[in-house]
């Protein structure tokens, strides 16, 4: 078996081989996920291609933004994580060429040595208060704008994909 090489940036995952570990988020313009921890998003103008880019792919969120869903995750995998769970142990029995990580910030957070990659759709809100993409960011994250995609049906909202360079 043939695998590519890993980055510089990327905590080793023990016994499981590259997987992409995609953040994927709808952010406010002051850096918001949300205006509470149990706040349905239904702002977002997103959730079409959130649905598209996730659909076939585990993703991983916290017990919080589980209770937030709003409709149900067809085709995906969820995966809820619980204060006590290992990020890598989590990682590790993943079987897939990627996983997304859909919230919340304190599982952002937690999950941030192993990011290969951002997806942030940015709106036009200001909420002044309320949950940070990140709750809290022990090291700096390097990005790489790779593409930007603009949301159908909407104004000037568009999905900026990263590419994390270096942590």
């Amino acid at each position: 078996m043939i695998t590519r090489p890993r980055r510089n940036h990327e905590p080793q995952v023990k016994g499981r081989p590259e997987m992409d570990v995609i953040l994927i988020a709808a952010i406010t313009a002051d850096g918001m996920i949300a205006r509470h921890s149990l706040e349905p998003v239904r702002w977002s103008q997103d959730l079409k291609l959130f649905k598209k880019q996730t659909t076939g792919y585990p993703v991983i969120m916290g017990s919080n933004t589980f209770k937030t869903l709003v409709v149900d995750l067809k085709g995906r995998q969820a995966i809820v994580v619980h204060r006590k769970d290992d990020p890598q142990e989590i990682l590790t029995g993943i079987d897939s060429k990627r996983c997304f990580i859909i919230g919340g910030s304190k599982i952002f957070s937690r999950f941030a040595p192993y990011l290969t990659q951002l997806y942030l759709t940015y709106h036009p809100l200001i909420f002044e208060s309320g949950l940070k993409f990140f709750g809290v960011l022990n090291n700096n994250i390097l990005l790489n704008l790779e593409k930007k995609i603009p949301i159908p049906g909407s104004k000037n909202i568009y999905q900026f994909q990263y590419r994390i360079t270096k942590q």
